[in-house]
C-alpha cells in the first residue's frame, strides 16, 4: 500500500530570542509571513499528501485566518504544541497513529522558509528505500568543544565529519513512534532533534543523510530575517526536466517575442505538444509591447479566438552593449521601452484572463540581475527588476490563482547575443532549445514566485 507524506510543520516555539510581539514564524519576509512561506513550499510540492501544522495555542487564530486566506487545501490538521519541541514531534505522531494507510511523517521547522522543492523530493523519495532521513550541510567553520568551567578547549573533532543539521527530518511514523516510545520510558531523556532520539534509541535502525541547502537557514535570531528577505529576493530553483509536455495539448499560450531565438522555440514545442500558440512581434505582427495599444489588441485577438488564454509568456527585449554615458537618448528610451514598460503592459493586459483560467505569466530575466554588468547597465538593471516584478505579482495575484515566474538562462546562444558578444564558443551556451524546454516545464509546474535557474 501506498505511503501517505504528511507533513509537519513545527510552529510551537514562542521565539524568546526573536525580540517581537509575535513569534519568529509571523514576522514577515518578502510581503508574507515566515510560516506562509513553509506551508507554500509543502503545499505546492505534488509529493506531499497532506499538512499538519503544530501550533503554540495562543496563536490558533492566527493560523486558521491564514489556512483562509491562502486557500491552503493540504492543511488538514492543526495541533495544539508542547513547551518543548519533542512535545510538538509528539502531537503529530500521535494525530497519525493508528491510520489504515502507512504514514510518512515529514518534520519541518516552520521558521525555515526557503526549504526547496528539490530538497522534499529527495526526502521523500528517501523514504523509498529509509525508515529515517536527515537533511544536512557540510560545516565550514571549525568546531571545538569546551570546558564550561575552565573555558578552554578540550576537544577540536575532524572538520570533515561534521555536519550542520537541518529540517525536514523525515520518517516512517511506525519508526519514529516506537523511537519515542522507548524514549519517553528514560528518565534521562531530554532531546531538540528528532533524528537523535532514532539514533539514540533504535541504534539498528540507519538515518539516511541528504545534502541540504546553504540557503536553507533557520531564523533565530532578529538578524536573520534580514539575511531572509534577501535570500527571498535571490531565489531560484533549477528547472524541472521530467515534466509532461503532453499537458499542453489544448492550452491556450501567447508568446510576446515569438519571432525568434527562446520564443520562437517555446512557439515551436508547444505547437508540437498540441498547445495553441499565438507568437507577437514587431517584426511579424507589427506588435510593440511599449505601446499599450498594442498589447491589448494581441488579448483581445487570441480572447476572441479561443475563449480563453492559459499561458503567457513574454521574451522580448532589447540589448545593446555600449558605456553608458555614450547611449543616445532614443537608444535608452527604447530600451527602458520594451525591457520594462513592455514587461507592465503585458502583465496588466493578461491579468483578466489568467485570473479566470488559473493560468501562468512568465517572464525572462538574465544572470546578470543579480550584479550589474559594466556596457549594459540599462540592461542588466531592467532584468533586475523584473525578478522583483515577478515576486511581487505572485503575491498580489496568488488569492487569485494566478502563477508569475521568471526564467533565469545561462548565456543562451541567440540573435541578440551574437550580435552584442560575436562569435563565441557553442560549449559554453546555452541552446535556446533547452531554455524553452525549461520555460514550458515552469508553465506546467505548481510554483510561484521563483526564478527558474536554466543551466548546461
Amino acid at each position: 500500500m501506498k505511503r501517505k507524506n504528511v507533513a509537519v510543520v513545527l510552529a510551537g516555539g514562542v521565539g524568546q530570542r526573536f525580540q517581537t510581539e509575535l513569534p519568529k514564524q509571523f514576522a514577515k519576509a518578502a510581503g508574507k509571513t515566515i510560516i506562509e512561506h513553509t506551508i507554500t513550499a509543502f503545499e505546492e510540492n505534488g509529493l506531499i499528501d497532506e499538512i499538519a501544522v503544530v501550533m503554540h495555542p495562543n496563536y490558533m487564530q492566527n493560523l486558521e485566518n491564514m489556512v483562509m486566506t491562502n486557500n491552503w487545501k493540504k492543511v488538514k490538521k492543526i495541533l495544539n504544541g508542547g513547551d518543548e519541541r519533542y512535545l510538538s514531534s509528539l502531537a503529530a505522531i500521535r494525530a497519525y497513529e493508528g491510520e489504515a494507510q502507512p504514514v510518512n511523517l515529514i518534520f519541518h521547522d516552520s521558521v525555515r522558509p526557503l526549504v526547496s522543492n528539490s530538497i522534499i523530493i529527495e526526502v521523500v523519495e528517501g523514504l523509498e528505500r529509509f525508515s529515517a532521513i536527515d537533511v544536512a550541510i557540510p560545516a565550514t567553520d571549525t568546531v571545538i568543544q569546551i570546558d564550561r568551567e575552565t573555558k578552554t578547549i578540550v576537544n577540536v573533532p575532524d572538520r570533515s565529519t561534521i555536519y550542520n543539521g537541518q529540517t525536514p527530518q523525515a520518517f516512517h511514523l511506525e519508526v519514529i513512534a516506537s523511537a519515542y516510545e522507548k524514549a519517553l520510558q528514560d528518565p534521562e531523556f531530554k532531546t531538540t532533534d528528532d533524528c537523535g532520539v532514532v539514533k539514540k534509541y533504535l541504534p539498528q535502525v540507519p538515518v539516511h543523510n541528504i545534502d541540504g541547502r546553504r540557503k536553507n537557514i533557520k531564523l533565530t535570531h532578529i538578524e536573520d530575517l534580514y539575511l531572509t528577505d534577501k535570500l527571498f529576493q535571490l531565489n531560484s530553483e533549477q528547472a524541472d526536466e521530467t515534466a509532461d509536455f503532453s499537458q499542453m495539448q489544448g492550452k491556450c499560450l501567447m508568446v510576446f517575442g515569438g519571432n525568434s531565438g527562446i520564443g520562437a522555440e517555446i512557439c515551436r514545442i508547444a505547437e508540437e505538444n498540441g498547445a495553441k500558440v499565438y507568437s507577437f512581434s514587431r517584426s511579424t505582427t507589427g506588435t510593440d509591447i511599449s505601446k499599450m495599444e498594442d498589447v491589448r489588441a494581441a488579448f483581445d485577438q487570441v480572447s476572441e479566438r479561443e475563449g480563453r488564454i492559459d499561458y503567457v509568456v513574454v521574451s522580448a527585449a532589447i540589448l545593446k552593449k555600449e558605456p553608458f554615458h555614450q547611449m543616445d537618448l532614443e537608444s535608452i528610451d527604447t530600451m527602458i521601452d520594451i525591457n520594462y514598460r513592455g514587461m507592465i503592459y503585458v502583465s496588466q493586459c493578461a491579468y483578466p484572463y489568467l485570473k479566470e483560467s488559473h493560468g501562468q505569466l512568465l517572464h525572462f530575466t538574465s544572470s546578470s540581475y543579480t550584479l550589474g554588468r559594466p556596457f549594459y547597465s540599462l540592461y542588466s538593471s531592467s532584468k533586475a527588476a523584473v525578478v522583483n516584478f515577478v515576486q511581487a505579482l505572485s503575491q498580489e495575484w496568488s488569492n487569485d490563482q494566478i502563477r508569475v515566474n521568471c526564467i533565469n538562462p545561462e548565456r543562451t546562444k541567440t540573435a541578440m547575443r551574437v550580435k552584442n558578444f560575436g562569435i563565441e564558443d557553442d560549449s559554453t551556451l546555452l541552446k535556446a532549445d533547452k531554455v524553452a524546454r525549461a520555460s514550458i516545464a515552469t508553465l506546467l509546474g505548481k510554483h510561484s514566485g521563483l526564478v527558474i535557474d536554466v543551466r548546461r
